[in-house]
């Protein structure tokens, strides 16, 4: 049931009406007319002949060779990255620098919310994430749970990541995840 507003006392009509007594309402303002440039004439097509006389122009060539796809990420798998810093990541032992909860979203909310947290948390320097998603109603069944791992694999989101692991029961279990970032170099 929405609210509708309160009609204004008299007493309010009349103050309103006194302040605005010696105001003078502005001068309209004059536009622009909008100048619309003719239609160019329609291009002449040069003879068949002429364009088939023309040799073909070679493909540009790649500057740099094309990139070779990032391997997927999976829990604990993790490629480019020190043992050391590894088992800390695993561990929970790294201070985790921001955290975004999708309890209760859609998933059209949560990929949307994902992709900007993972966005300002690279370009703000974090480097390791704890993204909440829930264990769902019935254990294992969590919408968000399986879908988010294949949003991190995206080839928007990936680039930004190095490894991915589940979280430590002190920040949600199997309802969270570790995401640790490529650092900003």
């Amino acid at each position: 049931m929405t609210r509708r507003p309160r009609a204004p006392s008299e007493e309010e009509v009349r103050l309103f009406r006194e302040t605005l007594k010696d105001a003078k309402p502005l001068a309209p303002r004059r536009r622009k007319p909008r100048i619309v440039p003719p239609a160019a004439p329609p291009a002449k097509k040069a003879p068949a002949t002429v364009l088939a006389a023309r040799p073909p122009v070679p493909a540009p060539t790649p500057k740099t060779p094309p990139r070779a796809p990032l391997a997927a990420l999976d829990h604990g798998v993790a490629v480019g990255i020190d043992k050391r810093t590894l088992e800390r990541f695993r561990k929970g032992e790294m201070p985790v620098d921001a955290t975004l909860d999708l309890h209760g979203m859609t998933q059209d909310a949560a990929h949307i919310a994902l992709l900007r947290f993972i966005d300002r948390a690279a370009a703000t320097g974090h480097r390791c994430l704890l993204i909440v998603t829930g264990k769902g109603l019935r254990e294992g069944t969590g919408v968000l749970r399986k879908q988010v791992p294949r949003w991190l694999n995206d080839t928007m989101t990936r680039p930004l990541l190095l490894a991915i692991h589940r979280a430590r029961p002190q920040h949600g279990g199997d309802g969270a995840l570790y995401v640790l970032l490529k650092r900003k170099r």
